[in-house]
């Protein structure tokens, strides 16, 4: 009797120790879930604020993107109009024009904003480069006149200005039949290429095609 009450202990001994294990494992497995739990919120939640960011600073870059080329647009200036060469030397001779100049009218685009014109301003001036078959110059000389508008240096929306550009100051030949190309350049918008042929025979006024 003795040895069955002490193999009945030694059961219910062997049975609660079961038990206590069974329940510390459990609340090991419990909280390990509960740290793989709390490590997939946390990694989750900095993907989730990167991906967050990096849409923002997308959609910035466009914005900024589109800003930029509308401001492009509208700091760009048209010709109305033809590109006149006037020949003043006298008797004209075939050979070429030492003494003239070329003029064509500007406005600016439709929606456009102001744009200098000064010539003698030393910043944020509009330039205009010359090139033919023989010559290129950088930077040359011209005046702007008001058609209509006021008459400050500023080409401005509704304005018209008349671009004259002594043919002494590019330093080409214009002969007949040559063909001469001006690009004007303004501060922050588009270049205008201007490309003509003179005609095979030079008379006072050529508008050039």
């Amino acid at each position: 009797m003795a040895n069955e009450h002490k193999s009945e202990g030694h059961l219910e001994v062997n049975l609660r120790n079961l038990i206590q294990r069974t329940r510390d494992e459990r609340g090991i497995t419990g909280l390990e879930t509960a740290i793989i739990l709390i490590a997939f919120v946390v990694v989750a939640t900095v993907f989730a604020f990167v991906v967050l960011t990096t849409g923002i600073f997308s959609a910035e870059r466009g914005k900024e993107t589109v800003f930029a080329g509308l401001q492009k647009a509208r700091g760009t200036m048209e010709v109305r109009g033809g590109v006149v060469v006037l020949d003043d030397d006298a008797p004209i001779v075939q050979t070429g024009i030492t003494a003239g100049s070329i003029q064509f009218s500007v406005a600016t685009t439709a929606g456009g904003e102001a744009i200098p014109l000064d010539f003698a301003a030393t910043t944020n001036r509009t330039v205009i480069a010359y090139r033919d078959a023989a010559v290129v110059t950088d930077d040359v000389t011209y005046t702007a006149t008001p058609i209509s508008g006021d008459t400050d240096a500023l080409l401005e929306p509704g304005e018209l200005f008349l671009i004259s550009i002594a043919i002494a100051d590019t330093g080409g030949a214009f002969a007949p039949n040559d063909r001469v190309t001006l690009e004007i350049q303004t501060p922050v918008g588009a270049v205008l290429d201007l490309t003509r042929s003179l005609p095979a025979q030079l008379d006072a006024v050529m508008q050039l095609h």
